[in-house]
């Protein structure tokens, strides 16, 4: 059995590349872990209109920017991956960086709304960021990666007659 070719671009996509076959297709069920697990801690903070627990989050998630893996990726790498008898995450990629930038400010911004006393600029700012992390948690879908991808392919397309 192998991993559906469509699963395997998009995790491609957020730079999860040069995994072996048997790798890939053991942690490709997994990969959605730290999106699923940030999804359910913002739906906290936004129910709750917690500037608290979306910060909070906020900077859990930019230990990523700065790291080769995002903390979440610690709780599988050290402790589920052990029941699932798969192989740690790889190391993050450059979209995954920049998913954790665009996360982090994000969730910084929308956490600042509530705190502030702005609701419906909040939840008009929560709900698109949980729905962006459900897309990600249910397809391996990640805007943020797709965006990046876009925006580097396009600079490092050769020029042609002078016209990029």
């Amino acid at each position: 059995m192998s991993v559906n070719p469509t699963v395997r671009h998009r995790l491609e996509a957020q730079g999860f590349c040069g995994l072996d076959n048997d790798v890939f297709e053991a942690l490709a069920p997994w990969m959605r872990w730290t999106y699923t697990l940030g999804m359910l801690v913002t739906i906290i903070g936004v129910v709750m209109m917690s500037p608290v627990v979306l910060w909070s989050l906020a900077a859990v998630t930019a230990v990523g920017i700065f790291f080769p893996f995002h903390p979440f990726d610690l709780l599988y790498n050290f402790g589920f991956r052990h029941v699932t008898g798969t192989w740690p995450f790889p190391k993050s990629g450059p979209q995954r960086h920049f998913v954790f930038v665009v996360a982090s400010i994000w969730l910084a911004a929308t956490g600042w709304a509530f705190y502030v006393g702005s609701e419906i600029v909040g939840f008009a700012l929560g709900i698109p960021l949980i729905l962006v992390a459900a897309l990600a948690s249910t397809t391996n879908f990640c805007i943020p990666s797709f965006m990046y991808n876009t925006v580097v392919s396009r600079l490092k397309k050769p020029a042609v007659n002078g016209k990029v």
